[in-house]
């Protein structure tokens, strides 16, 4: 059975888009498509200046999956109601297109600019990380069983990681990924039993995180790589995107860590993890994109930013990781 990561994204047109609207909606509207990656979506405008989002899923998705989805969101909502998340409207639709069986679901549009829009100054990076820290407050004691699934951007699974390496096309980027995956074992695995696990987010880029005009963080959106893996996985997966194109990527990475921890504490051995996950996601994208590549080269969305997360790993590959492990610690704990 084909994954969503194999499986090709929906391709319904606009006209297609504004009829599902009006006989699963009514609502009678202008559809503007999105860029995405597996999922196809649409922004919905209506004449009375009401906007949605439309999400129809890849035809690979299960149900359970979007069902945790909304669950999350509504208990998000119910623990921290301040939160920016989407919310679903209505029930799961489902329409039928060439023998396949796409899930459709309308969110709540949340205003916002993306961050990768937007130049923000450092207290906006702690800001950043308090957020982050909120929602995984509100995430504590949420539970739901599709959340405990084999997923290719679990930071807990490298050797999927390893069965990526030959679509890697030179030699000095498999030793770039093998170092870190050595550093991981050596530095992350002996520690696991220390490393606290629940459902996170498990994709705070830049891509998904809203800010206001003044580049305070507002809302987070897409939660479908929502899985149960390590806590302090949610910090260092965004840590890796605020790091990227950056003179100084610690600056920004050890503010959004500081700001988590303030909001929700991370212990010692987390905090000295943070930095190798946020290496190991690194890695997990360069090899994603790698295989996903050679699937749908005119996928564009599957080359974003993959030439500074290869920069960034070479530059962290020449660092004393060990060192600045401690230093992130000590600054987040201040």
């Amino acid at each position: 059975m084909s994954t969503v990561f194999e499986t090709s994204p929906p391709n319904f047109s606009q006209h297609e888009i504004i009829q599902i609207l009006l006989s699963h909606y009514s609502i009678n509207a202008e559809a503007n498509p999105l860029v995405s990656d597996r999922d196809q979506n649409f922004l919905i405008k209506t004449d009375k200046g009401q906007k949605y989002l439309l999400k129809i899923s890849n035809p690979a998705e299960q149900l359970q999956i979007l069902e945790m989805q909304n669950e999350a969101t509504l208990f998000i909502r119910s623990q921290d109601p301040d939160l920016g998340v989407p919310l679903q409207i209505g029930e799961i639709q489902e329409i039928e297109k060439n023998g396949l069986t796409y899930f459709v679901r309308l969110f709540k549009y949340l205003e916002g600019q993306l961050l990768k829009d937007k130049s923000i100054v450092d207290s906006s990076y702690e800001k950043l990380g308090k957020f982050l820290g909120r929602l995984n407050r509100s995430l504590d004691s949420f539970n739901h069983p599709a959340a405990d699934r084999e997923f290719h951007w679990d930071l807990q699974n490298i050797e999927l990681i390893r069965s990526r390496f030959s679509y890697l096309e030179f030699e000095s980027e498999k030793n770039i990924v093998s170092y870190f995956l050595d550093q991981y074992e050596s530095h992350v695995s002996i520690n696991k039993s220390h490393l606290r696990k629940m459902i996170i987010h498990n994709d705070g880029n830049d891509d998904n995180v809203l800010v206001n005009h003044n580049g305070q963080t507002t809302g987070i959106i897409d939660f479908g790589d929502m899985v149960y893996s390590y806590q302090v996985a949610e910090p260092a997966i965004c840590m890796a995107y605020v790091g990227l194109g950056k003179k100084d990527p610690y600056r920004s990475m050890s503010l959004v860590l500081k700001g988590y921890h303030s909001r929700f504490p991370l212990n010692d051995v987390e905090l000295s993890s943070a930095l190798y996950l946020t290496c190991i996601r690194l890695c997990v994208s360069v090899t994603m994109a790698a295989w996903r590549m050679k699937l749908f080269p005119d996928n564009t969305y599957l080359y974003t930013s993959q030439n500074q997360a290869w920069k960034l790993l070479k530059l962290m590959k020449n660092e004393d990781l060990i060192k600045r492990s401690v230093q992130l610690l000590t600054y987040a704990k201040s």
